[in-house]
């Protein structure tokens, strides 16, 4: 076991930590999710065109990890509400590109200011000041990990 000068546990603290972040993760996009009245997988391929740009079918269902059946159910759905578009690839007609349309791309803004807001509410309500100042505190160290990772 890693142990740093104070005597906390490197290894205890890396599980404790996975899992609150896995949380607040979760229910970030099952409210974000919940709110578009987009499924999860539906908002999962939008924010990733939104985030690495047109993609064909085939690399997204990989990404994603589900099957191309599967992926091409989702992508029916976001080109019917007018989110995504489908094009022929131009080096190759047989392949689809897909990349997201506005209207996405608002969703996603939409979406993200809302998480921000929810997050906000949920420290106002639930820390002290003296919490939040905590929290905030811990927020270079979270940078550098994340910038570790």
């Amino acid at each position: 076991m890693v142990t740093s000068g104070s005597g906390a546990d490197a290894g205890a603290t890396a599980v404790r930590l996975r899992l609150a972040v896995g949380r607040i993760a979760r229910k970030l996009r099952q409210a974000k999710a919940g709110a578009s009245g987009l499924a999860l997988s539906e908002m999962s391929v939008l924010a990733r065109l939104d985030r690495e740009g047109a993609s064909s079918p085939t690399v997204l269902a990989a990404a994603e990890g589900v099957r191309p059946q599967a992926m091409a159910v989702t992508l029916a759905a976001l080109e019917e509400r007018g989110l995504i578009t489908r094009r022929p690839d131009l080096s190759d007609g047989r392949r689809a590109v897909v990349s997201i349309e506005p209207a996405g791309r608002g969703l996603i803004a939409d979406r993200r200011s809302e998480s921000a807001r929810y997050l906000a509410d949920a420290i106002e309500s639930e820390f002290s000041a003296a919490e939040r100042q905590v929290l905030e505190a811990a927020m270079p160290l979270l940078d550098r990990l994340a910038e570790r990772l």
